[in-house]
């Protein structure tokens, strides 16, 4: 017994090695460390300690107890598009010196992202924006309540342990895990309005992580214009529309206001399922108002490959809109799900859903009840397309909000009532690298048909000239671009 132990040990202190970063790597102002070996896989962990009640606090302190401490950051002391910025930097002017060290780091590193969904899209957003020659691929800890992202890739739906065993499985998983490339979706909404309009700006703190106010320099004499305020962000799981959006941001708000009763996963499933009762998503015939159906909200548009808009008819009975890119929602159900070879000919489907094919997948709720037809083994949405790109242009004096949700995060947006109008419009932006299990469900162009897996997914241009957020388009927001000269000539 004390043998196996002992092994254990030795086993555990070789896999550490082969994850460690020195100091110097992050901190130009350190002395330069020489490591025994190159490492295989090199991580950096960021870890949203508000994320899983307690869970975050606890996993943090194990993380800096196996890996340097200067590899493992809180997420509510750092930003990651800091630590990133000044890590990259320093190992450009590290490779232009000669490290070799440096330059196996920069071509092995891995990234660890512990946190709810959202906290997920906001490193990919800053990953994305940083343009990155060699851009890292990134493992996701399910630190959250519906975990959509981590379970696509096989890390489970579960809160993990916290204890020193249960990070090693976990990083040992990150050694052996394949990557896989997963489409990015770029959203860019504007609001306009007259001016002494009730519709005003959504505040900051109100904002998901991956959505953020853009400024643009106005056309015209700023007194004759319209107030308009921008945003742009992105997405890789889902954007949603409508009463599960409603109910998760009741939910939000519910656990900012009363975080008591939040503490760990299943209590919070639990307050989640309440909250789709009291919010009438089980009985939205009766609580729900017709203006609120997604018909009635807005004129639905999308572009399919190479094509021109065309409108989307909304049946009148959807109350809830998903554009999906990965197989699971709401904790692991696939709202899409197989559609027999018939169906696909006669809706128009082109191809099975892929987490690389350039397509989402856009699907109708009529409520609660028809969400519980995911549970069953070939239960699915209302499937009501495959597109490109998606707009929608809400209608005017409809309501004054409604309620939009991406990647986990909800947001209550105004609307205006009078001659306003709000444009949401959803387009293909490439693609990010993620870590993924022997477990992954998501499945790309490579493995649905080897045949075309040199087939890659077109950008977000196309033939349509009236492309009024080519500014907007060009990153999601979340970072600076990292320009490789310039940040090697200030050291």
């Amino acid at each position: 017994m004390l043998q196996t132990s002992m092994e254990k040990n030795v086993d555990g202190n070789n896999m550490m090695k082969e994850l460690y970063i020195p100091t110097y790597i992050f901190t130009p102002e350190s002395p330069v460390e020489h490591v025994s070996q190159i490492p295989t896989c090199p991580v950096i962990v960021f870890i949203n300690t508000k994320s899983g009640g307690q869970l975050g606090r606890n996993l943090i302190v194990t993380y800096r107890k196996l890996l340097n401490h200067a590899q493992v950051f809180d997420l509510l002391d750092e930003a990651p598009d800091k630590v990133l910025h000044k890590l990259y930097s320093n190992l450009e002017r590290l490779k232009h010196g000669g490290d070799t060290l440096a330059s196996e780091i920069y071509r092995r590193l891995r990234l660890i992202v512990a946190g709810g969904d959202g906290t997920a899209g906001w490193l990919l957003g800053i990953v994305s924006d940083l343009k990155l020659a060699h851009p890292p691929p990134v493992a996701t800890v399910p630190l959250g309540t519906g975990n959509n992202l981590p379970y696509s890739f096989g890390w489970g739906k579960r809160n993990p342990g916290t204890d020193q065993d249960s990070v090693m499985s976990f990083l040992q998983l990150v050694r052996e895990s394949r990557e896989i490339n997963i489409d990015s979706w770029h959203i860019v909404m504007r609001m306009e309005s007259p001016k002494g309009s009730p519709c005003d700006p959504i505040a900051p703190p109100d904002l998901p992580h991956s959505l953020h106010a853009f400024r643009r320099m106005p056309k015209t004499d700023p007194q004759d214009m319209e107030y308009s305020y921008t945003y742009r962000g992105g997405f890789w799981n889902y954007f949603s529309m409508g009463m599960d959006a409603q109910v998760s941001y009741v939910f939000h708000s519910e656990r900012k206001l009363h975080p008591e009763k939040f503490k760990n996963q299943l209590s919070n499933q639990k307050q989640y399922l309440k909250l789709a009762c009291t919010q009438g998503w089980f009985c939205a015939s009766l609580f729900h108002p017709m203006s609120r159906n997604i018909a009635c909200l807005a004129k639905v548009k999308i572009m399919k490959k190479c094509g021109k808009w065309e409108t989307l008819e909304i049946p009148q009975s959807i109350r809830s809109i998903v554009c999906l890119n990965l197989p699971s929602f709401s904790g692991g159900l696939n709202p899409w799900g197989t559609p027999s070879k018939r169906k696909q000919r006669k809706r128009d489907l082109v191809m099975p859903p892929l987490v690389d094919d350039g397509l989402l997948e856009i699907v109708g709720f009529k409520d609660a009840w028809h969400g519980l037809v995911l549970l069953s083994p070939k239960g699915h949405g209302t499937r009501l397309a495959q597109a490109h790109r998606v707009r929608f242009e809400f209608l005017r004096g409809a309501t004054d909000h409604a309620y939009m949700r991406m990647d986990g995060e909800p947001w209550k947006q105004p609307l205006p009532t009078d001659d306003g109008k709000v444009v949401v419009e959803i387009s293909h932006a490439g693609q990010v690298k993620m870590l993924a299990t022997k477990d992954c469900i998501a499945r790309g162009i490579h493995e649905s048909c080897p045949a075309i897996s040199t087939i890659h997914p077109e950008s977000s241009s196309s033939d349509d000239t009236d492309d009024d957020f080519e500014m907007e388009r060009r990153n999601f927001g979340a970072a600076l671009s990292f320009r490789y000269t310039g940040d090697v000539n200030k050291q």
